[in-house]
């Protein structure tokens, strides 16, 4: 048997097992647009944090404003300086609390898209694999048939001899 033989011989036992090339797109849309749903989340949650942090920023340098002012009294400077530190604190902690709320936005959102996605992909792969059982089995009956067919006309020819 030569390279060509075989070469054939595979083509034409890959010709018999159908591919769904729709199904294949589909998948592909699908995912296409699963990628659109979490790049939207991402960037909504990029857009928010951006928020807080400008917020929080304005905030410091505002309030760093009042420490970095000519104080006649050392006393002045001292308070002014607590007064920063706990204001600091404050906006830390409630900036922080912003952040949390983000992120559990953003896993509530990647939460929910996955279970969509997996509804979506499992009710895609169980259509496929029923086209594809049916397929292969038509296939594997149309295969079956021509060598029944070719056996017969093989044991003809040779019993005619």
């Amino acid at each position: 048997m030569t390279n060509t033989d075989i070469t054939k011989m595979m083509q034409d036992m890959m010709g018999a097992f159908p591919v769904d090339m729709k199904g294949m797109q589909d998948m592909f849309k699908t995912q296409a647009a699963i990628s659109e749903k979490m790049s939207k989340v991402v960037l909504e949650a990029a857009e928010k944090s951006t928020e807080v942090s400008n917020k929080w920023t304005k905030q410091t340098l505002s309030k760093i404003g009042e420490v970095s002012t000519a104080k006649s009294e050392p006393s002045d400077f001292a308070k002014a300086m607590t007064d920063f530190a706990s204001a600091s604190a404050e906006m830390a902690s409630e900036h922080m609390a912003a952040y949390a709320e983000i992120a559990k936005r953003v896993q509530m959102d990647t939460v929910e898209l996955m279970l969509a996605a997996g509804k979506d992909m499992s009710a895609e792969a169980t259509a496929a694999m029923q086209k594809a059982t049916s397929d292969m089995t038509a296939a594997a009956k149309k295969a079956t048939e021509e060598v029944t067919a070719a056996t017969k006309k093989a044991t003809a020819t040779a019993g005619a001899k």
